[in-house]
């Protein structure tokens, strides 16, 4: 289902400047028992993104109801809403694109998910670094090439994923996810002001956090502090929350806050 604001075209051109030079934004939807869930997060991130990168809104009404159409009968699955700044001129200049493109993609939801929710995952820590980018830190806008680099260096070390750091080695996030981590009582999680992406299931714990006991900080943080954390856990749209249960050679238990933000985005 894609289109030049609409949804009946089938074929994508390698004009497109998304294809180009990664010109667009995306979302990862997740899909339970045929309900889009978190879509209003969904959707502000979105219009932030294309806020930032001077791309005209689409019709939002005519794409939830495109989205209603598609997880008709769908259980537990995913779709990656994505919209491009669509065709129009050569060069880096967008002057002459006219017409934003948006793509409707399904895909099953990840078994081993479910395993990762349940047993929890074990993460190295990335020894390439991500760049200081503030104009675009927080969108997830679709050139994700760091993301694309840093995982397949967790590939070839054998982990399922990692932890990024940037260049002033400050945690970030993971290749996929959102990091929390519990110390004495206390939430942490990283500052996305120069790198990373706010993902809607780090919005909705943020948002919870209190009615568990848990204040909240928000900051630049080494290694060391995360390391030393009682419990860590790792989220995003599709996972939701999965504990992290080793950090390289440092081993975690799955505490009670990870099973209790489970629980909330299943209330």
């Amino acid at each position: 289902m894609i289109g030049q604001n609409g949804f009946n075209e089938r074929l994508i051109t390698s004009s497109d400047r998304s294809f180009q030079y990664g010109d667009g934004c995306f979302s990862t939807l997740l899909i339970k028992q045929g309900k889009i869930q978190l879509w209003d997060y969904h959707q502000e991130r979105m219009e932030a993104c294309l806020q930032r990168l001077a791309i005209p809104s689409p019709d939002w009404l005519k794409i939830e109801l495109a989205l209603n159409q598609a997880v008709i009968g769908k259980p537990l699955a995913g779709i990656k809403l994505h919209i491009s700044r669509g065709e129009g001129g050569r060069g880096y200049s967008p002057s002459q694109a006219h017409s934003s493109r948006i793509t409707l993609s399904h895909f099953d939801f990840p078994a081993h998910y479910h395993q990762w929710q349940r047993q929890g995952i074990t993460l190295g820590v990335c020894e390439q670094r991500m760049g200081l980018n503030p104009l675009l830190a927080g969108h997830k806008h679709n050139n994700r090439l760091e993301q694309v680099l840093l995982r397949g260096e967790m590939d070839r070390a054998g982990y399922d994923d990692g932890v990024c750091l940037d260049l002033n080695h400050h945690i970030v996030e993971t290749t996929m996810a959102n990091l929390f981590w519990v110390k004495n009582g206390t939430l942490y999680t990283p500052s996305l002001d120069n790198a990373g992406v706010a993902g809607v299931a780090r919005r909705m714990i943020l948002q919870s956090a209190t009615s568990f006991g848990l204040t909240v900080e928000i900051g630049q943080f080494p290694i060391e502090h995360l390391i030393a954390a009682d419990e860590v856990f790792m989220s995003n749209a599709i996972i939701e929350v999965a504990p992290v249960i080793g950090i390289a050679h440092h081993l975690y238990t799955i505490g009670r806050y990870v099973r209790y933000f489970q629980e909330s985005f299943n209330s």
